[in-house]
This record gives C-alpha cells, structure tokens and sequence, in this order.
C-alpha cells in the first residue's frame, strides 16, 4: 500500500469515528432528557446504552489514530492489535450496561413501582435514534469491511444493539399506553438479552485476535490459492494471525530441486501475488524448499 492511499484509508477512519462521536453525543442526550421527563425505564436504559456508544466511540477514535502508526523498534509488527483491545474494551462496556438495566428493571418488577409517562416526545426520541443508529451502523460497517477494522466493526456492532433495542422500547411504549406498564421494564430486559448476545460474540472476535487465533476462512482461503499456484508441489507450516486491520502470512513452499534460485524465488513472489489479490493489508512470508 502506499503513502498516499494510507494517508487516504488513515483520514476516512478517522472520519467515520469521529462522526460517531457526535452521533453518540446527540443521541445520550435526546435519550437522557426524554427518560427523565417521563420516567421511563426503557429510554434511561437506552440513555445509559448511548452513554457507554459514547465512550466506545471515543476509544474507538483513539484507537484508528495509534493503530494506523506504522511499525517501529518496539513493535515490529505494527500497532493493528490496538484496535481489539478498543474492541473488547467497548465488550465490558456493553455487559456494565447489562447488569444495571437487569438490576432495574426486575426492582421495578418486583416493586410494582412502575411511573411512566409516554408523549410524543417518547416516540419521537426514539424513532429519530433508529433512523441515526441505522445510518452510523452502515457508514461503520462500510468502511470496517473497506479497511478491515475491528474497532471500526466493534463500533458498528455498537450501533447495531441501539437500533434492535430501540425497537423493543418502542414496542413497550405502545403496550404502555394500553396500560399494560409492566412492559417497559420487560422491553428492558429484551434490550439487555439483545446486548449480552452481542457483546459475547464481539468480545470472542477480540480475544481469538489478542491470543494470535488463526482466522479460519483466511487459512482456508489461503489453503485454496497455494494450492493451485503453478510450480508449488506441495506446502506446509502456513501459519496466520491478525493484528487490526492487518494479516500476517508465513509459509513454506515446496519446488522442483532442479530450479534455479531465481526460477524458486519467482514462483514464491506469484504465490504471494496471488494472495495479496483476494486479502488486503496484508504481509507475506514464503520460504522456498527444493522436493525431496
């Protein structure tokens, strides 16, 4: 990749975090001032959601700047795996959310002490904060499949669990309004069932990449291209792991004994040529042997 296309991917993730940001700030906001007005459990429990969006977008914007720095003395490998400490820090951040919105809303439950007052303003807070998780959702999402970044993902997941648990609100608010109050704190434990799901699948993702875990579709994707590489009769110790939006490739190819080194040399740098077609951002290690 060069310079200017780095500094072109470096100021687009910037962009896109920082977006979020403000989206997060908008929304904590809106959330926080409507569920104190009309007490309702379901929009105070998204309130808090937005309020941690807010944090995780913050790191997640810390966490693009460091990681696009390139290698140096001490980290030879770059700086990509501080996009998954950002992405499971925004994990935990996600299951401190769960507990509070459990432990309200079964006190609410078991206390019957259930005030809720629905207006306009319930509906619209929310309907406005699906039409902006939604969009943010997609502008993440997009440019973390683009460059392939976890903390860019993480984020996207982030917004994700907004618009799902919004919508659970927004069901308990009509039920409240048929006066069946109950159900804002029911739709609250929706919204916590819906984050822990997603905050465990998120927080695997991170902790497979931290403990060097091998990407299975990149090994199986990278099993397919060598194997058909022309002048590659067999291959072994191929060896994968991710940091960020990085993939680090290492194997050892077998050839014909009675090449040249240039000849061998040339059929490692077509294997290469080939991988790097089909995985971006990516480095390559191939170590030639001759067939026995």
């Amino acid at each position: 990749m060069s310079t200017l296309e780095k500094s072109i991917e470096s100021k687009e993730k910037r962009f896109v975090a920082f977006t979020s940001v403000i989206a997060a700030i908008l929304l904590t906001l809106m959330k926080l001032i409507v569920g104190l007005m009309t007490g309702s459990l379901g929009i105070l429990s998204e309130a808090l959601h937005s309020g941690l969006d807010l944090i995780a977008a913050i790191m997640t914007l810390f966490a693009v700047r460091i990681s696009d720095k390139p290698a140096d003395h001490d980290h030879n490998f770059g700086h990509g795996k501080i996009e998954n400490i950002s992405a499971l820090g925004e994990t935990l951040l996600l299951l401190i959310t769960c507990v509070w919105i459990i432990y309200e809303a079964v006190h609410r439950l078991m206390t019957g002490e259930v005030e809720i007052i629905v207006t306009y303003w319930s509906y619209a807070v929310i309907i406005i904060s699906i039409i902006i998780d939604f969009s943010r959702s997609r502008a993440l999402m997009k440019a973390a499949k683009k460059y392939n970044s976890h903390a860019l993902e993480a984020d996207a997941l982030h917004f994700s669990t907004d618009i799902l648990s919004s919508f659970v609100v927004l069901l308990g608010l009509v039920a409240v309004q048929f006066n069946f109050h109950a159900a804002d704190a029911i739709a609250a434990l929706f919204v916590a069932l819906i984050v822990i799901y997603i905050s465990y699948k998120m927080g695997k993702k991170s902790v497979d990449v931290l403990t060097d875990k091998a990407p299975l579709e990149t090994v199986k994707l990278v099993n397919e291209i060598l194997a058909k590489v022309d002048g590659v009769i067999q291959y072994h110790d191929l060896k994968i792991k991710s940091m960020g939006p990085s993939t680090f490739i290492a194997a050892t190819i077998h050839v014909d004994p009675h090449l040249t080194i240039q000849e061998a040399h040339t059929i490692a740098e077509n294997a290469e040529a080939h991988i790097k077609a089909q995985i971006k951002n990516c480095t390559i290690h191939i170590h030639e042997e001759p067939d026995e």
